[in-house]
């Protein structure tokens, strides 16, 4: 696979999950509203799929080694696969009511964040358990200290 094809889309896939997750889990403690944590993936797979492209892009170019068609092909794998990954949150948010769908999209989030460590962990064959246990445990704090800012923001709010 193309070494900038492989940068846009793993940082893509991993950045579309952990951040989605985070934001799910902190909306639902903070409001219990649908509509905001089904708006706030929404708005994540368009403007942070953006934000993260623009900030593949800045990076690759700062590394002054990629041509011009490598850089953008990693900014366009970014978006499209942090666009893809945060929208697939979607679909759990309409079938179930939300608690339901904020762990079903966890459960559905590790396993995703499993499955891709487990294949990179083979490819550069390196030890799986190491890399899985690193990226689970980062996605693990993450929705810890979200659903605790989100706790914290409620009592904000009255």
């Amino acid at each position: 696979m193309n070494h900038s094809f492989k940068v846009g889309l793993s940082f893509g896939m991993m950045s579309g999950i952990i951040t989605t997750l985070g934001l799910m889990v902190g909306l639902n403690a903070g409001t219990e509203s649908k509509q905001a944590v089904l708006g706030g993936i929404i708005i994540i797979a368009v403007a942070d799929a953006f934000s993260d492209a623009l900030g593949i892009h800045i990076s690759e170019e700062a590394e002054n080694v990629h041509t011009a068609k490598e850089v953008w092909l990693s900014t366009v794998s970014t978006f499209f696969s942090k666009f893809l990954f945060s929208s697939l949150f979607i679909l759990p948010v309409i079938l179930f009511e939300l608690k339901r769908a904020v762990f079903v999209s966890i459960g559905f989030g590790f396993s995703l964040i499993v499955t891709i460590s487990f294949l990179l962990a083979k490819e550069q064959k390196i030890n799986p358990w190491k890399v899985i246990f690193e990226h689970v445990f980062v996605t693990g704090v993450v929705i810890l200290c979200t659903y605790h800012i989100g706790e914290w923001v409620k009592t904000l709010g009255g």
